[in-house]
This record gives structure tokens, sequence and C-alpha cells, in this order.
């Protein structure tokens, strides 16, 4: 394994027992068995090791809620489920929590969209191929344009930037709420 494999490996665990704030580069290389000086041939800093680590581990998040989930479960219930599982894990794993960090949350922020950009938008993701689904099986309204669609869940993602202006300690209820209700106007067939 390489020096940044190891770096990596031990930072992601440091991170994952202590939190952000409470690891430093002299942990982690130790942990590793480098030299501080080496940290800095690899990484930059601590927050360009955790933004990647952060990816990572956000990554391993979406998998394992995708495939935890019934997927042919009605709409509702299954984007509830996931919007519940999504922030159960942001608040249980001290690395995605670091979401919630307002003096973190900007830069990990600027990174996420650098690195992800639109691949991360609901039109690129796993989450379309549900959209067409529950469109072909009639579960969505037929009055929404197939592009205004996936609008409604990216919004979603927007809303999530502006937490702080919502307010950290109500964001988890209202992105839950919002979601619901997303759900329930799209699959209302009465309309």
């Amino acid at each position: 394994m390489d020096k940044k494999q190891i770096i990596f490996n031990c930072g992601s665990e440091l991170f994952l027992s202590k939190g952000f704030k409470d690891t430093n580069i002299s942990d982690i290389a130790k942990m590793a068995g480098i030299a501080v000086g080496t940290f800095y041939n690899y990484y930059p800093s601590k927050e360009k090791l955790f933004f990647e680590i952060y990816i990572k581990e956000n990554e391993k998040l979406k998998k394992h809620i995708l495939e935890s989930l019934d997927m042919d479960q009605d709409p509702v219930t299954l984007v509830s489920q996931l919007v519940e599982q999504n922030i159960h894990a942001m608040n249980s794993n001290k690395i995605l929590k670091e979401w919630y960090n307002r003096d973190l949350f900007q830069e990990l922020e600027r990174y996420y969209e650098e690195v992800k950009g639109d691949d991360d938008s609901i039109r690129n993701s796993s989450y379309a191929g549900l959209l067409k689904k529950w469109r072909a099986e009639g579960k969505i309204r037929e009055d929404i344009d197939d592009d205004l669609l996936p609008a409604f869940f990216d919004s979603l993602v927007y809303i999530d930037t502006h937490k702080e202006e919502i307010g950290v300690r109500h964001f988890p209820q209202v992105i839950q709420y919002l979601a619901e209700f997303i759900m329930k106007g799209l699959t209302d067939h009465q309309k």
C-alpha cells in the first residue's frame, strides 16, 4: 500500500472516531508511521484530506442506502425512507456529520461541488432510473413534464446548501417534510 493510501486510511479512522476538529495532522502522521512533513507531500492540509475522505464516505452511504431499500415500494414511502436513512447516517457518522459544521461546511460544499459537479444531480444519478420507472408505472402525475421532474429533487439538494439560513437544528425535519410533500404532490393522480 502506498503512503498516500495509508494516510487516507489513518485519516478516515481518526476522523470517524474523533471527528474533524479533534483530529490533527500529527495524530494522522503518527498513526501512519510517517513524519508530519511527509504528510504535506501528499496533502496540502488536513481539510483537503478530510474532503477526499468525506466524498468517499458519502458515496459509501448512498450505495448502502440504495442497496438496503426495496425499490419496488410506493414512491412516497421509498423517498421518505431514503431521506430518513440519510439523516440518520449524517447524524451518526462523525465524518458525514461535518456537513452540519458551520465552520467547515461552506468549504466542504465548494469542494464537493468541484469534485461531483453535475454528476451528483438527480438527472445524472441512479435516482433518475427510479423516476423513469415510476413514470412508466403510472405512479407519477402525467401533467408534470419529464424535464421538470428531476428539478423537484435537485431543489432538495439546493435547499440543503442553505441549511444554515433554515437553521441547522431544524434542517433535518424540514428536509424530511419537504421530500414527503414533494412526493405526495408528484404522486397525486387527482390533479
